[in-house]
């Protein structure tokens, strides 16, 4: 391609990330076909703007990646990495193939750590952040805002407690800068090989707290549930639609001993979950942050002790004392001081009845 027409779309990959933080997107999606896309408030807004054409898409790729990163991505066909613009901040990038061609997705990771009010998390999460061991799960589709948490109780621990936190991330979306604590975070594919031989070789490395990006696997979770049993706090992030359905996936995974002894291990060192999701503010100018909490009790041990973990939705309803929360409730709440519209809060409700007005 002639240096003059590459440099040209550089300047756009340039200009689409300045525009897309004026606007305050979430996210940027090139994609091959279609004008590039803005996600503001949850909802995707084209650019007024000619369709992105495969050779362009190319190019913008392209100009992201460094020498290393361009051979991983022939490798893999696929790749996630962070990168830092000078007006838009750090930035996490996904590229994947369709038809032949790399498109991206960015993902704007903001500059500052929002408070807990901000964020519309519970008062709960700090309690659950000042944890000195055990496993903390934090669950939900993708963009609900799991890394979003996780980053936030970092940030509480990494300004109240002496320690050494490792976070292993894919990729890393958030600089946290040492305050009382010292704060070490790896990257898959750039420091380590993969979540589970970071995680092995963490335990040798003196850690307090130990986050998680994301458990992907039987290894992965083994490890990290040894890892709460033996004095250190866990933070991870696991896809999964509930508290009950997060340990029914982990539980699942294995099987004979290896899930008695699994069981054991989370009746044990489990010490919350809390499953979140961002809904459509009834105004449409932001999105609501909507989360069921499961604080650990000696009910709900020995319900996971005993493998019956349908019953935690029974202990939670009863749990609000020890600060449980049910999904329904949360949306309940949201729905009655008009945050969220009826239509949004009947669309995650486990029981939409609830919703009706007048009882109907």
């Amino acid at each position: 391609m002639n240096p003059h027409i590459a440099d040209a779309i550089h300047s756009r990959m340039d200009r689409l990330l300045i525009e897309a933080v004026s606007m305050g997107a979430s996210d940027l999606h090139v994609i091959v076909g279609v004008p590039p896309a803005f996600r503001v408030t949850g909802e995707i807004l084209l650019a007024d703007e000619d369709a992105v054409s495969p050779e362009d898409c190319e190019v913008m790729a392209q100009s992201l990646l460094t020498d290393l990163q361009r051979q991983k991505l022939d490798q893999l066909w696929e790749l996630c990495i962070s990168i830092r613009h000078s007006v838009a901040g750090r930035i996490r990038v996904t590229f994947y193939r369709r038809n032949g061609v790399t498109e991206l997705s960015c993902r704007f990771c903001g500059k500052l750590f929002p408070t807990r009010e901000e964020l519309g998390l519970p008062a709960r999460i700090d309690e659950l952040a000042r944890k000195t061991n055990g496993l903390i799960l934090i669950t939900g589709p993708t963009g609900a805002g799991k890394t979003t948490t996780m980053n936030y109780m970092v940030d509480l621990i990494n300004g109240e407690r002496r320690c050494k936190i490792l976070t292993i991330e894919d990729p890393i979306e958030r600089v946290h800068e040492n305050r009382r604590a010292i704060v070490v975070q790896q990257e898959v594919l750039t420091d380590v090989r993969s979540f589970n031989h970071a995680l092995i070789h963490a335990l040798r490395q003196d850690p307090d707290v130990i986050c998680i990006g994301e458990m992907r696997d039987h290894e992965t979770i083994q490890t990290a549930l040894t890892a709460a049993e033996t004095g250190h706090l866990v933070l991870a992030t696991l896809h999964a639609p509930s508290a009950m359905h997060a340990l029914e996936r982990i539980v699942g995974i294995f099987e004979g001993s290896a899930q008695k002894q699994v069981v054991l291990q989370l009746a044990n060192s489990l010490q919350g979950v809390i499953a979140q999701d961002l809904m459509p503010a009834i105004d449409r100018t932001r999105r609501v942050l909507a989360y069921e909490l499961l604080m650990m009790t000696a009910a709900a041990r020995s319900v996971i002790r005993e493998n019956q973990l349908h019953q935690l939705y029974t202990i939670m309803q009863l749990g609000g004392r020890d600060g449980s929360v049910l999904m329904d409730n949360c949306l309940y709440d949201l729905y009655s001081k008009c945050l969220i519209s009826y239509d949004a809060a009947i669309s995650r409700a486990r029981d939409p009845d609830r919703f009706k007005p007048n009882g109907e």
